[in-house]
């Protein structure tokens, strides 16, 4: 009888974390989740980096919930979805008649988090001209209406985002150094859902959860290769492109069984030369899945695992992490080459 992973419920110490929203229990996750644990009490400003689709909303969420504003308003903007002449008018508000329009007064993303937390998504986009006055208000706490000349104080914590390099940014003068280093007191770093393979089935598991239930579909198994088609895709767009290629699976799901919802042409993003040679059978499971896969890679790759030719770089994880994986499954290179044991890793030096 073919193995299939059961749609099921959370676990309960999954469930009962205080990151609930936030699914994985890879080292890579628990590093963020640590972070985020450090600086939540603390008030200070902290700068979410990482790729896009990476869930950096729900980090945010995860800093407020934990810190003394929970319970106060939590205010999100995008920034890049804002037109540039009317980001100002969103972040501090307007004045009836400061311009064309402003039939009323309006009031602004910094007051509505007052006591709050303002969550600034895309903040790399915030136009140069306007970077003076969001400095400002980050030091003073303070700012005028647009069209107005009464000060306004608030107390906000800020969390911001950003899947731009705002480095490269400040040294083309295109991004302010002063903000810059203003925003970056406390910087989180967001992993790519290829550097937390490991977390992909409670990810696709939950998301079959909550759509399946939001379609009134009844999808109670995942078969194996639909399962290792999803861990070993490369995921450019990391886990908003997950979800929604969930989504396209509950649609075409058939007798409770998600079928695989990647097409070829999205398999070319996997990992380098294998997906045209690899086969998952039906009676497999992940571990058997993982242990082949790694086994036929480092094959492909002489046994080396460190570098840019490695095994490693093949796929997308990080060296330590292969390393660790194939301790866990007792993959050992059959006659070590010299200089190295019997993971293929040199004795003297890490890179090989």
């Amino acid at each position: 009888m073919p193995e299939y992973a059961t749609v099921t419920y959370l676990e309960a110490d999954q469930a009962d974390r205080r990151f609930e929203r936030i699914i994985g229990k890879s080292a890579a996750l628990e590093s963020v989740l640590e972070q985020v644990e450090q600086v939540a009490s603390t008030g200070s400003t902290v700068l979410i980096e990482g790729e896009t689709g990476t869930g950096k909303e729900l980090v945010a969420h995860a800093i407020h919930n934990a810190s003394q504003r929970v319970g106060r308003a939590f205010i999100k903007l995008n920034c890049a979805a804002i037109p540039l002449d009317l980001l100002e008018s969103e972040l501090f508000g307007h004045e009836k008649g400061a311009f064309t329009g402003a039939i009323t007064q309006k009031i602004g993303r910094f007051e509505m988090g007052d006591k709050g937390t303002l969550f600034l998504d895309e903040v790399g986009d915030i136009p140069p001209a306007l970077q003076p006055k969001l400095l400002r208000v980050l030091q003073e706490q303070e700012f005028e209406r647009l069209g107005g000349g009464r000060t306004h104080r608030v107390d906000v914590r800020l969390v911001a985002a950003t899947n731009r390099d705002l480095v490269k940014m400040v040294a083309r003068g295109q991004f302010r150094s002063d903000l810059y280093y203003r925003l970056n007191v406390f910087p989180i770093l967001l992993p790519a859902l290829r550097e937390r393979r490991e977390d992909i089935p409670a990810l696709v598991t939950h998301f079959v959860q909550i759509l399946s239930h939001r379609m009134k579909k009844q999808v109670d198994s995942i078969p194996p290769e639909t399962m290792a088609a999803f861990q070993w895709y490369s995921w450019p767009g990391n886990i908003r492109e997950l979800q929604n290629l969930v989504e396209r699976a509950v649609i075409l799901s058939r007798d409770g069984v998600l079928p695989n919802p990647l097409h070829k042409k999205q398999t070319e993003f996997m990992i380098p030369s294998l997906h045209h040679t690899r086969t998952f059978h039906s009676s497999m499971t992940l571990e058997d899945s993982d242990h082949a896969l790694i086994l036929e890679t480092l094959e492909q790759a002489g046994w080396i695992v460190g570098g840019p030719r490695g095994a490693a770089a093949r796929l997308g994880l990080k060296r330590t992490t292969l390393i660790a994986k194939m301790r866990r499954l007792g993959i050992s290179r059959p006659i070590p080459q010299e200089g190295t044991d019997v993971f293929g890793v040199a004795r003297e030096d890490a890179q090989i």
